[in-house]
């Protein structure tokens, strides 16, 4: 009995959490998509369709860290991604079949695949490969018809919490956490390997050619710029990357080191696509990067500590170098 009131409790803290959470952040991205819209001279016609898909996106981005089996039905998890796009395109005019079809068959593809596919190493492989293969495609640029700048980033946000949701509740079986804020202990390993990873990444940068700094870094923004790349690009890369296939990979070899060293290759050669292709010198630094996220999630056991090495990184290469 004293273990079912627990329980019960717990939910109930946890459902409070959830709904203060997505207040605060509604609060946020309604005065942030305002200040935008006044700043970029774009009309409330389309501004609050936008706004709107962004509420609408919110919550569900949270549900992984949250509550990732209410949606663990693969047709209220393929529902679900298309909600933010029916919000936004069919008030200002901008749907389109083509973009709702593609659309529709990423969300189908991802949420059934671990109920129509055996779980094994291939099955795994093959799904993370189909989540790179959508955001290496730029699907979502499109999808996301519209003359506001960026606005593909409901589609990145759908993949990323469509396909953790997709492992955490549907595959099941993974012990990793898709947690927002890092704990004390895991900030102090990944500033420690931040720090072990300046010197080496500097030398690159040099050695590659890449080191040329912005004559005007834009400071004021670097808390902002760190607060996206902790919560979206580090959170979902170190989930997909570290917390999956560096673990996978070394569970199926048999060597950790195996792991770490795959997964560093697989991750930089995600990013040969980045300004123009084959990027191999950005690549090589995306590499580097992936091997001291991936050291720091060695250490700690959690995807946590390497997004703090991963977006204090990120942070500082968008502030002060040239892209």
């Amino acid at each position: 009995m004293a273990a079912m009131i627990a329980a019960h409790t717990r939910q109930s803290e946890g459902r409070l959490r959830f709904a203060v959470v997505v207040a605060a952040g509604w609060a946020v991205l309604a005065l942030a998509a305002f200040l935008y819209a006044r700043m970029k001279c774009i009309p409330a016609w389309t501004a609050i369709p936008a706004a709107a898909a962004f509420l609408v996106e919110f919550p569900f981005y949270l549900l992984p860290a949250f509550h990732p089996a209410r949606l663990g039905n693969p047709w209220l998890l393929s529902a679900s991604c298309l909600l933010p796009y029916l919000v936004y395109s069919v008030p200002t005019g901008e749907f389109r079949v083509t973009g709702f079809l593609l659309l529709l068959g990423a969300a189908l593809a991802i949420s059934f695949w671990y109920v129509l596919l055996p779980k094994s190493p291939a099955t795994d492989l093959l799904f993370v490969a189909l989540l790179a293969a959508i955001y290496l495609a730029r699907l979502f640029d499109r999808i996301y018809l519209s003359t506001i700048p960026q606005l593909s980033v409901l589609g990145h946000a759908m993949i990323i919490r469509t396909g953790a949701i997709a492992i955490l509740a549907i595959r099941g079986g993974v012990d990793i956490e898709f947690r927002f804020l890092p704990r004390r202990p895991e900030w102090i390993v990944g500033l420690r390997w931040f720090a072990l990873l300046l010197p080496t990444v500097g030398v690159a940068l040099w050695a590659l050619g890449l080191w040329q700094l912005r004559p005007h870094p834009n400071l004021p923004l670097a808390i902002v710029v760190f607060a996206g790349m902790l919560w979206g690009v580090a959170l979902s890369e170190e989930f997909f990357f570290r917390g999956l296939l560096q673990q996978w990979i070394g569970d199926w070899t048999g060597s950790a080191v195996a792991g770490l060293i795959l997964a560093s290759i697989v991750f930089g050669s995600a990013h040969l696509g980045v300004h123009a292709f084959p990027n191999w010198r950005y690549a090589t630094v995306a590499g580097i990067l992936g091997l001291f996220c991936g050291l720091a999630f060695r250490e700690s056991r959690t995807i946590q500590a390497g997004m703090v090495t991963h977006a204090i990184a990120a942070t500082l290469y968008r502030i002060f170098f040239q892209q």
